[in-house]
């Protein structure tokens, strides 16, 4: 069968990570997390105490050898024979992210990547640029949203879970600055494609989620399948 991508935006705590990672899971594809990529350099541009020094998150980011592993539900994070996962889901990275993934170089070094990645294999891939810049023929676009504030209630409760020590109005905070800053970056905002289909998650469980995106993907496996 023909290769197929998926590409599902939208904004922080929108429910992209846990319904493409269940649709890759299900479906048998690569699941993608273009966030953890653009995370894993904010943490490591942290770490060597550049990240406020563009130059050298530039220069740092291009030399950089990023690699994703999905296994049982979990994307491993590599730097080379680094693996990072454990510390790229901090407040602190996420606190920074959005500025970092807004430099342009920055953006266009991990766009090859993702790029490279989706050449053999079907693949669900989420982010804030998938569908229009990443991969603007994407077989199914999705653009899912949800209220700011179930959107703050699901990303505080998965911080509690994790054992930080958060509360719920700097989450609120903080979700709104990274919505502020990633759709008003010069490069690559955050924005629905026009051939996206839009999905407000905020009533819907994740099975009915999963159900409405999966219909989708199977009408386009059919398609396919004959014109094959």
């Amino acid at each position: 069968m023909s290769k197929i991508i998926v590409a599902i935006d939208g904004p922080a705590a929108s429910g992209k990570s846990t319904a493409a990672k269940e649709l890759a899971n299900r479906l048998g594809y690569v699941y993608m997390d273009t966030g953890a990529m653009y995370r894993a350099i904010t943490y490591l541009a942290q770490k060597n105490g550049i990240a406020d020094v563009t130059d050298k998150v530039i220069e740092m980011t291009r030399g950089l050898d990023i690699v994703l592993n999905f296994e049982n539900g979990l994307t491993r994070v590599f730097v080379g024979n680094e693996e990072v996962t454990e510390f790229i889901r901090t407040p602190e990275v996420s606190a920074k992210v959005s500025e970092i993934s807004r430099i342009p170089e920055v953006r266009t070094e991990l766009v090859k990547t993702q790029r490279r990645m989706a050449d053999r294999k079907s693949i669900v891939a989420e982010g804030r640029d998938i569908t229009t810049v990443v991969f603007p023929n994407a077989d199914v676009k999705i653009f899912m949203t949800a209220d700011l504030d179930v959107r703050s209630d699901r990303r505080y409760k998965e911080f509690i879970e994790k054992g930080m020590n958060v509360t719920l109005p700097d989450v609120k905070e903080n979700l709104s600055k990274r919505d502020e800053i990633d759709s008003h970056r010069q490069v690559s905002p955050l924005k629905k494609a026009e051939d996206a289909i839009e999905l407000d998650t905020t009533d819907l469980t994740v099975e009915e989620e999963l159900q409405k995106i999966t219909a989708l993907i199977k009408k386009v496996e059919l398609n396919k399948s004959h014109h094959n």
